[in-house]
């Protein structure tokens, strides 16, 4: 085999030994990935802002393999404290996971308060910007020695406006390409990818779907909205091994909606 090029795994334990970093990671996308790279046998550091949710969150996985700091993930105070969490308990990082993400602002663009705005962009662009400066450079993680792997969570929406979600759109459209970006220049030691769903059935996104789920299912050509896991298995993948010869992609997950046209 070619140096340089990991050993296959089990598919059951693509990461033994490793360990991932989820922000907002109680609930949702972020825990479901959680509850995954577990599963694969990943240790994991899980953050988000309720403490409560939180603790929940980590009771639920394996024992010993997880643990949890409360905070903002656009706080750089709290981003510090998980780092050095994660570097005492576990002693290095593999897996950068920015799931958290934030839309405090629903309108026409052209109406929107721009307290919200800067607000969106602080939690789903510069956060996982600062995450990834972060973890790249923290020196008891060793992240690039350890080939990281950072897979953002984008939306299908940075590709298509969605109404009364544009800016969160525009936010995500500019993580989209802060992930080709940054896969460009952290190559060849550090892989960046992203996740782009489309309409997952989550408290985050559920003012999108609870007045008529079934309706709302039926604009897929897959017959249903997203599932949380559905979500966490392309994050293991694009984390994973499988994905070595990866980098600066943006995986679209929409059971074929924008193959018919339709929007989130």
């Amino acid at each position: 085999m070619r140096s340089g090029t990991p050993e296959p795994r089990a598919a059951g334990a693509r990461f033994a030994g490793q360990v991932a970093i989820i922000t907002g990671a109680s609930r949702g996308i972020g825990f479901a990935t959680a509850a995954r790279l577990a599963a694969e046998g990943a240790s994991v550091c899980l953050t988000a802002r309720r403490s409560e949710e939180l603790e929940r969150a980590v009771r639920a996985l394996p024992e010993g393999r997880a643990i949890g700091i409360a905070g903002r993930a656009d706080d750089a105070e709290h981003r510090r404290e998980a780092l050095d969490a994660a570097a005492a308990r576990f002693g290095r990082l593999d897996v950068l996971v920015n799931a958290a993400g934030a839309n405090p602002a629903y309108g026409r663009l052209a109406e929107i308060d721009l307290g919200a705005a800067r607000k969106t962009l602080e939690v789903n662009l510069l956060a996982p910007l600062a995450w990834t400066a972060a973890v790249a450079g923290h020196p008891g993680l060793g992240f690039a020695a350890h080939r990281g792997r950072v897979v953002n969570v984008s939306s299908s929406t940075a590709e298509t406006p969605s109404p009364g979600i544009g800016f969160y759109g525009v936010a995500k459209a500019a993580l989209s390409q802060l992930t080709r970006t940054l896969a460009a220049e952290l190559a060849p030691d550090i892989r960046v990818n992203a996740v782009a769903p489309a309409v997952v059935r989550t408290q985050f996104s559920a003012a999108l779907y609870e007045a008529d789920e079934a309706a709302a299912a039926a604009a897929y050509p897959l017959g249903r909205l997203g599932e949380p896991a559905d979500v966490a298995a392309a994050i293991a993948y694009l984390a994973s091994s499988d994905a070595d010869w990866v980098t600066g992609r943006v995986l679209t997950l929409d059971g074929g909606l924008a193959t018919v046209g339709g929007t989130a």
